[in-house]
């Protein structure tokens, strides 16, 4: 891969020839000189004793979960989806229903091995030479180089999650609960659904050695159905994992995916978000749904696909925003708090202080004289003015200058001029959000 590297072009696009992606910044197809991963892809050793693995890069999160649970071990944050990468989700940043205490995938990381877009590669930990990369590389988006190898932490697990769907009737009542049932020791894992303003639900896991039953969301059912069926429920370790990914969330809804008809056509093992993203890019790529809107006399659709963190006492006032002005639903809630009292500097929240990510992703109509990105600016706005963080995987609209005040522009170019003398990777604002 280094050899790859090195042996392009000045002046050459860089990107990797990965099989999956989860951004939706949608870009043409990696040329034909794009780096082979392919040797970054295993996990090359797990610890018991010491709680940790070695994991390549480029590893998903479904193989490295199938490696780690046969040892009684999860990664401490495993992101909703299986074909997640864990050297995407520590670049990019990563969140699940253990975040309320475990904080994010690159709070686990003990050492990294960073391939730099000179060919350079270091080993970077928190107290070495490097220090400044191995803090600066969360949010970096592949813009300071490339994750070969990482030393993560792991998290003793057991055979099942016992579930229970608490339903609240306003956003504040719902907020106050959150901040109670985070600090309750014996809840493992806390996520939420909002299906209206006054209808939504936190979901609190705990570990269990024994269920007196077990469901199966995996096939013909749908898990968020449940959230609003049931007030307990069981699922294997294994499946709770993965409980968001068959329907994608609840967005294979659109895609036809839960009409019984085609449900029951549908082979199972397609039922997966990689799947369902497939579909969309190329959706996107050739304007399928567009053009029949255009046929159809539909307004104009702006996508509005966003996670965005808010101060657990801010919630309400963003989700009665969200209501007023967008309309999606349902929205996906997961509390948040960082683990490191050091914090992120490319991804500045102040430590100790519970968030709450609020998930959202879907289409709004635009109206009379709303153009591209209404939406998604009202939201980014919203956001700062709550004193919250926007998640970079999807568009963005932010100014330049706007960008480099949220997302630490100092330290960012520092570490560019370091690891990216010649400016072989686009900069951070020049890939999130001129989709470079």
């Amino acid at each position: 891969m280094r050899a790859q590297l090195v042996g392009l072009p000045d002046g050459s696009p860089i990107r990797l020839a990965k099989p999956t992606s989860n951004l939706f910044r949608f870009r043409d197809p990696a040329p034909v000189n794009a780096l082979d991963v392919s040797a970054f892809t295993r996990v090359l050793h797990v610890d018991p004793t010491t709680r940790t693995a070695d994991v390549g890069g480029m590893t998903t999160y479904e193989n490295l979960v199938d490696a780690t649970l046969p040892h009684g071990l999860m990664p401490t944050v495993v992101p909703q989806l299986r074909t997640i990468t864990i050297g995407g989700a520590v670049a990019g940043l990563g969140i699940e229903s253990s975040s309320f205490r475990a904080g994010m995938p690159h709070e686990a990381v003990l050492e990294l091995e960073i391939l730099t877009p000179d060919g350079d590669i270091v080993l970077a930990t928190p107290d070495n030479e490097h220090r400044d990369l191995f803090f600066g590389f969360p949010n970096s988006y592949g813009t300071l180089g490339y994750a070969l190898r990482l030393r993560i932490e792991l998290a003793p697990t057991r055979p099942f999650v016992a579930l229970r769907h608490i339903g609240y009737g306003s956003a504040a009542e719902c907020a106050s609960a959150i901040d109670e049932v985070c600090a309750d020791p014996e809840i493992d894992f806390v996520d939420g659904t909002v299906f209206a303003g006054n209808e939504m639900y936190l979901t609190l896991g705990r570990f269990t050695d024994s269920a007196p039953r077990v469901s199966d969301y995996t096939g013909g059912r749908i898990y968020y159905h449940s959230v609003r069926d049931r007030a307990e429920d069981y699922l294997t370790t294994r499946d709770y994992l993965w409980r968001w990914d068959t329907d994608w969330f609840w967005c294979s809804k659109a895609l036809g995916a839960q009409h019984p008809l085609v449900r029951r056509l549908w082979p199972r093992r397609y039922l997966r978000s990689d799947v369902y993203r497939r579909i969309v890019a190329l959706d996107r790529r050739y304007e399928l749904s567009a053009r029949v809107d255009r046929v159809l006399g539909r307004p104009v659709r702006e996508p509005v696909i966003q996670d965005i963190e808010v101060p657990l006492g801010r919630l309400a006032e963003f989700l009665e925003f969200f209501d007023d002005e967008i309309g999606i639903r349902p929205v996906w809630l997961c509390p948040v708090r960082l683990r490191e009292s050091h914090g992120w500097p490319l991804y500045p929240m102040p430590p100790g202080e519970l968030f709450v990510n609020v998930g959202f992703w879907a289409t709004v109509p635009l109206g009379h004289g709303e153009g591209p990105g209404h939406h998604n600016r009202l939201i980014e706005r919203k956001v700062t003015e709550l004193g919250g963080h926007k998640s970079l995987y999807s568009d963005s609209y932010f100014t330049e200058d706007e960008f480099w005040l949220r997302y630490d522009g100092g330290t960012y170019r520092k570490l560019k001029e370091i690891y990216d003398p010649r400016g072989r990777l686009p900069d951070l604002y020049a890939k999130c959000v001129g989709n470079q």
